[in-house]
């Protein structure tokens, strides 16, 4: 199948979703879009989209991506009432980008092969700030031959897409890679409290380690957030904690000890717990902070996220 040639279909339009379903529209896709909350379509139907009723509306799409939060999302507009594989068709292929079990992803693999629809874990990396960058990245498993044929459109959403197998294995990528965000925040959460209580603001540590061999992407794209203080969602606690809970519950299947992992995630259990539910998860910052006596400020300083565009 040619690029552009192909009609798509996608699920889900929450803060990434409609993200990814505007870049394929202005790649010059036709892209017809489902989302439980219709109002929310508004913006893609502005920009060529059509609106659908009901995700088996969309079966007879050549491609039909969907973007959920969780296991039981996908199962519902995959299997549920109106579910994309209950009608008399079925999409060619279905590529779902959400982060969700190993064993839901079979699941909605199994009851696709039943309507010889191919299905592709597409679990991506990135945030709507890192999609407007074009860094978003995407790790992809199932059949090859499939893969070859929509890389194509997947290299619509940002700089990289990575085959690593057949199966659900994206799915265990997205998820360690998830427990690595939560580990990696609350490491650096702790060390630049522990500078600032020694007497140094965190935009001069931040500065100092973004410069460094240990300054990555992620430090300097957290680097506003921690500084000002400025936590606007782009991920939350309970989406760490659900991630947090399907990596240690992998580590257990697997024999992989994880005692760092199992740790962060108690810390984050108890930030959510505590009712931390809206605000970022960067906010760990503050539970360290707290834990250390330390009052926190906004610095407003003027510093880069490191997201500038790429050309």
């Amino acid at each position: 199948m040619a690029q552009n040639t192909l009609s798509i279909g996608w699920i889900g339009a929450g803060r990434m979703g409609i993200q990814l379903a505007t870049r394929l529209i202005e790649a010059g896709y036709d892209v017809a879009v489902y989302n439980r909350t219709k109002s929310k379509l508004q913006p893609l139907v502005d920009i060529g989209a059509t609106a659908v009723d009901h995700p088996v509306d969309l079966a007879d799409r050549d491609l039909v991506f969907s973007m959920v939060s969780a296991s039981k999302d996908l199962k519902h507009v995959m299997l549920g009432e109106g579910g994309l594989l209950t009608g008399a068709v079925a999409p060619k292929i279905i590529a779902d980008c959400s982060t969700v079990s190993i064993e839901a992803s079979a699941e909605i693999r199994a009851a696709a092969s039943e309507r010889n629809t191919e299905f592709l874990a597409t679990p991506v990396s990135g945030n709507p700030a890192v999609i407007a960058a074009g860094k978003l990245t995407v790790a992809v498993s199932g059949p090859e031959a499939t893969f070859i044929n929509v890389e194509p459109v997947l290299q619509v959403f940002g700089r990289g897409v990575t085959y690593v197998g057949e199966g659900e294995v994206a799915r265990l990528v997205k998820i360690a890679h998830n427990v690595f965000l939560g580990v990696i925040t609350q490491s650096l959460s702790e060390i630049t409290i522990l500078a600032e209580k020694g007497g140094v603001s965190r935009e001069a540590f931040l500065g100092f380690l973004n410069d460094s061999v240990m300054g990555s992407v992620f430090t300097r794209y957290k680097t506003p957030a921690m500084v000002n203080l400025d936590f606007t969602p782009t991920f939350t606690m309970p989406l760490l904690l659900k991630d947090f809970d399907l990596g240690l519950e992998a580590s257990s299947n697997l024999g992989v000890p994880m005692p760092i992992a199992s740790a962060t995630r108690q810390i984050v259990a108890q930030a959510a717990g505590s009712g931390n539910t809206e605000e970022d998860f960067a906010t760990l910052m503050r539970v360290v902070a707290a834990g250390a006596g330390l009052q926190l400020a906004s610095e407003n300083a003027a510093v880069t996220d490191g997201l500038e565009p790429e050309k």
